[in-house]
């Protein structure tokens, strides 16, 4: 019950709310636009939502879903709830609150509450959301590393929602650049990594930039959080990069979330062999407003900011022998077999052979079964 002797924040009880299973974004909304949040935990408690509130009636919101809303409430301690997300790092941002990122506030499908970790002067700044597909090929990965160095060096925030793939290789390239901070949304509470892998990755973004979710410490990585975190993303971003994605990939959900918010979409150009390029050359021949990215100079002239800045680092890796180049352009800039580098070489089974062992050995190739893909830079 809200009275004025009460020790705990409003954000306390939005935490609470926002733990109920059931309890999405919309539903959160409908109650907090009812009620202060203290008087709604009193509402969810006593079993009266349906009764007093007719705004969750589109979302749904059954007398079954109520009735076990009121048995989890009963077993949660609000106080005790509050302490552990104060303990471990974990601010609240409630809409229309002190903190809330005002990017969000005016947005058609805001989050009701954001948790924190990090520092949120991560935000202040351009902000490039560099997505695409979790099955990415090794060109891709290469490319989004270096969009997500390049970019932080010039001082662009990186925005991505540390997936697996094209994600987590964006945020890398951020990190290594030492430049701008990043900033990742994730679909689970911000102790819950998913995916395990990036366990490294979401600590140090979280360490040097930001880290954005709508669910409160426990929350699992249900799949219908991700499509939802999409939003976010293209909400917080002022343009969106999509490096690879296969014709129906998630990233394109992304997609249709910026243009509904009238936000600019780039996307790399990849070979018409390859099904991780199938979604982004789409794009390019469909999006009114989309654009080719070739690299981060495409994105900060987009942007209208000075691209003059950018450190691209220096390659450590020995320059290939001439033969050795030779069969290295005849790999190309896909993933090929054996086969294609022997006919594309014109070279003797023996000398790709050894050839491509001393491109691995030095970073120029890398093999997944019986592929090989060139690894991101040129030899020249």
């Amino acid at each position: 019950m809200s009275t004025t002797a009460d020790p705990l924040p409003p954000e306390a009880y939005v935490v609470a709310l926002a733990g109920l299973d059931g309890m999405g974004p919309a539903r959160l909304r409908a109650l907090l636009a009812r009620w202060s949040p203290a008087e709604a935990w009193r509402a969810v408690l006593d079993g009266r939502v349906l009764a007093e509130s007719g705004a969750v009636d589109g979302e749904r919101t059954t007398a079954e879903m109520e009735r076990g809303w009121a048995r989890r409430a009963a077993t949660v301690e609000v106080a005790a709830l509050w302490e552990r997300h104060r303990r471990a790092g974990v601010g609240v941002w409630v809409w229309g609150g002190a903190g809330y990122p005002t990017d969000l506030l005016e947005d058609p499908d805001p989050p009701p509450v954001l948790f924190h970790r990090g520092d949120p002067a991560a935000l202040d700044g351009p902000r490039v959301a560099v997505i695409g597909t979790r099955d990415c090929t090794r060109t891709g990965r290469d490319v989004a590393f270096e969009l997500g160095r390049d970019l932080a060096t010039a001082g662009v925030r990186v925005v991505s929602g540390l997936a697996l793939g094209i994600d987590g290789a964006a945020h890398a390239g951020a990190l290594a650049a030492a430049g701008a901070p990043p900033v990742g949304v994730v679909g689970s509470g911000l102790d819950v990594v998913y995916p395990r892998r990036n366990a490294r990755l979401w600590q140090e973004v979280a360490r040097h930039g930001l880290l954005l979710s709508e669910y409160p410490l426990g929350g699992p990585p249900t799949a219908w959080h991700f499509p939802a975190r999409n939003r976010i993303l293209a909400a917080l971003a002022d343009l969106v990069v999509v490096v690879e994605s296969h014709d129906r990939g998630g990233a394109l959900l992304t997609v249709d979330a910026a243009e509904a918010r009238q936000r600019p979409v780039m996307a790399v150009p990849g070979s018409v062999r390859s099904p991780a390029s199938a979604g982004t050359n789409r794009l390019l021949s469909e999006l009114e407003h989309g654009s080719v990215c070739r690299d981060a100079t495409d994105v900060l002239v987009r942007l209208g900011l000075e691209a003059g800045a950018i450190n691209r680092g220096v390659d450590t890796r020995p320059a290939p022998q001439p033969d050795d180049a030779a069969v290295l352009d005849a790999a190309g800039w896909e993933p090929v077999t054996l086969e294609q580098i022997l006919a594309a070489s014109g070279r003797p089974l023996g000398e790709v052979v050894l050839a491509l062992d001393r491109l691995e050995a030095d970073g120029w190739i890398v093999r997944r079964g019986g592929w090989f893909e060139r690894v991101g830079g040129t030899h020249r």
